[in-house]
């Protein structure tokens, strides 16, 4: 991508605000880009972005269309998931281009990374993040991923959980959509692979068996590390983040693992794109993920 191309923004989940998908538009228009909304993207169907099929149409539509270089997420919410069997992957795969979206759209994400061989971008969305206002930072670190002008790219994390040193294909997202996706199709292959997981709005317990659907089902051993996101906990409680801090510890233990807590990626942060679908590494000691291969070109 370069200065001056064409981004599309869709609404493939829940119904978006008028008011901050305009704000959110002008803000991803600063960044250099041009901005085409789909004509869909203030439709509703009871609390979706439309039914089902006009959601999946658009999302197909805009990354069939050649003018469009980029396609952004309105917002999450609810309704990705919904739309997955009635999305052509052999087609999307065709036309390759960055999709940038999170929360809900993990659905999307990882059935790009898997079904369409893509890498696929977890990172703000336009009537959410950028409507909100993002930092100077996770801009930057946006626009010179999708550019192709950031090489080598460092996750500093604040804490390690369990040391170790792994290489795999980053895959995951919203803890909550991962554990949604589990026993369907959709579901991401986690084998061999550095899972990131982050979530909001969640008690500690329920952050907890969450954590122990997915040790209980075999995903977390197969996995060659495991990734947080800097969980916050609901009001800023600290007895809350103590005890997310030490359900995550008891339900990574004994996995023989690296993971490690409080990448800035995911609600509540800055939010900095993570590209879905590369090849990553995770030093624990170090307490980083890094991405050393170009992720566009």
């Amino acid at each position: 991508m370069k200065p001056g191309d064409t981004v599309g923004v869709v609404a493939p989940a829940a119904a978006v605000d008028r008011d901050h998908l305009a704000r959110g538009v002008e803000a991803l228009g600063a960044m250099g880009f041009r901005v085409r909304v789909s004509d869909r993207a203030l439709a509703r169907d009871g609390v979706l972005a439309g039914c089902d099929r006009e959601r999946a149409d658009e999302l197909q539509a805009f990354f069939a269309d050649p003018d469009i270089r980029a396609v952004f997420a309105a917002r999450g919410g609810y309704g990705c998931g919904r739309i997955l069997p009635l999305l052509d992957f052999d087609a999307l795969a065709l036309t390759p281009k960055p999709f940038v979206g999170f929360s809900d759209a993990t659905f999307i994400i990882n059935a790009l990374v898997e079904r369409a061989n893509m890498i696929a971008f977890h990172g703000p969305m336009v009537a959410m993040d950028f409507a909100r206002g993002l930092s100077p930072r996770s801009i930057e670190h946006m626009r010179l991923m999708l550019t192709g002008e950031m090489g080598r790219i460092e996750f500093p994390a604040h804490e390690c959980v369990h040391p170790g040193y792994a290489e795999g294909v980053l895959i995951g997202g919203c803890l909550s959509v991962v554990v949604a996706s589990l026993g369907t199709p959709y579901s991401p292959d986690f084998d061999g692979k550095i899972l990131f997981l982050e979530d909001t709005g969640e008690k500690a317990y329920r952050i907890d068996r969450m954590l122990v659907q997915l040790r209980q089902s075999g995903a977390l051993a197969r996995c060659a590390a495991i990734v947080f996101g800097a969980i916050r906990p609901l009001n800023n409680d600290q007895s809350e983040a103590r005890l997310i801090a030490r359900f995550i510890e008891e339900q990574t233990r004994g996995l023989d693992r690296p993971v490690i807590f409080g990448i800035e990626a995911g609600h509540g942060t800055e939010n900095l794109t993570l590209p879905f679908g590369a090849l990553a590494t995770v030093d624990a000691q170090a307490r980083r993920l890094v991405i050393s291969e170009a992720v566009v070109e």
